[in-house]
């Protein structure tokens, strides 16, 4: 069966750096778009950015432009999220998420998802 399994996570200062990791196994990673997304305290998840299947194509919440570059190893099925200049508005569970390509990167559905990491951005 498909995992997702990210790790990186932690509690960090605002201006501080982290990279997430998600492993991904049991499916043909190299033909899935992947993205991340977060989920803050009391709030809906949302989309914080993703990237097409050979990597060509990026796209990214507007609250991350310019300091979260997402990236993918297709030989290792791995995808990164490289967070630079964390606010604590960053906050929130980061999960990793996986479909084929089924419509735009932002807005298309993600069936399968990770357990998520949890991210802290103190003030």
């Amino acid at each position: 069966q498909v995992q997702l399994v990210e790790s990186g996570g932690g509690l960090v200062q605002a201006g501080d750096s982290l990279r997430l990791s998600c492993a991904a196994s049991g499916l043909t990673f190299r033909n899935y778009f992947m993205g991340w997304f977060r989920q803050a305290p009391g709030k809906e998840r949302d989309f914080v950015a993703a990237m097409s299947a050979r990597g060509g194509v990026t796209s990214y919440a507007d609250s991350v432009k310019g300091r979260f570059t997402i990236s993918r190893d297709n030989a290792k099925n791995m995808v990164y999220l490289q967070m630079n200049s964390l606010r604590p508005e960053d906050t929130g569970v980061y999960y990793c998420a996986a479909n084929p390509p089924s419509g735009a990167l932002a807005t298309m559905k993600y069936y399968y998802w990770g357990q998520g990491t949890q991210v802290t951005v103190s003030s």
